[in-house]
């Protein structure tokens, strides 16, 4: 069910045929380096996907196929990026595949723990006009440090869906799923 995708859009490592996921409704993952989208990539569709942060090894964009109801949906790992406004290579890649591919969601996850250092990306996801849902991951560290986040009002306040989450536990994929199936077009 995993599928690498090089810069070239070349499949490598995956006994997947390439035109399982061809026309199915797409979810990408967004979000800085680190937060949490490779897990959240694999508690989606139950694939494995091995995480490097070393220079120029997260260039590639994985992709699977996953379920929300009876509906199949293709998700998207891309690379860690800070802005719409690349500097790197990686964020050159991400911004492309989100202004391109047009998903039918596009699921911010951040860190619940730094909310002010990744809003801004949130910011300009919304004001791009694309269908953001934010997920604000690792609460429970955030609880630890004392850290209290209404996310009622932040959702109120960004006018998109906002959960809170956990994905190391499991916490949340549930509850994203169905913000996902009630806010974006994959039930159209």
């Amino acid at each position: 069910m995993l599928k690498k995708m090089r810069k070239g859009g070349k499949c490598c490592g995956s006994d997947t045929d390439p035109l399982e996921l061809h026309g199915l409704k797409k979810i990408v993952l967004v979000g800085n380096p680190n937060v949490g989208k490779s897990v959240l990539f694999n508690r989606l569709t139950g694939a494995y996907v091995t995480v490097s942060n070393y220079p120029g090894t997260t260039v590639e964009v994985s992709r699977g196929k996953g379920k929300i109801g009876d509906k199949y949906f293709e998700v998207v790992d891309t690379p860690g990026m800070y802005s719409l406004l690349p500097i790197t290579e990686e964020e050159a890649v991400s911004r492309r595949l989100l202004l391109n591919e047009h998903p039918e969601a596009v699921v911010h996850v951040v860190d619940a723990k730094n909310l002010p250092r990744m809003l801004p990306l949130t910011l300009q996801l919304i004001e791009a006009g694309l269908p953001v849902v934010l997920v604000l991951n690792m609460m429970d560290e955030a609880k630890k440090l004392g850290l209290d986040v209404n996310v009622s009002s932040l959702q109120k306040r960004l006018g998109v869906p906002v959960v809170s989450a956990v994905f190391i536990k499991g916490e949340g994929v549930e509850q994203l799923k169905r913000v996902i199936k009630e806010n974006g077009k994959l039930v159209s």
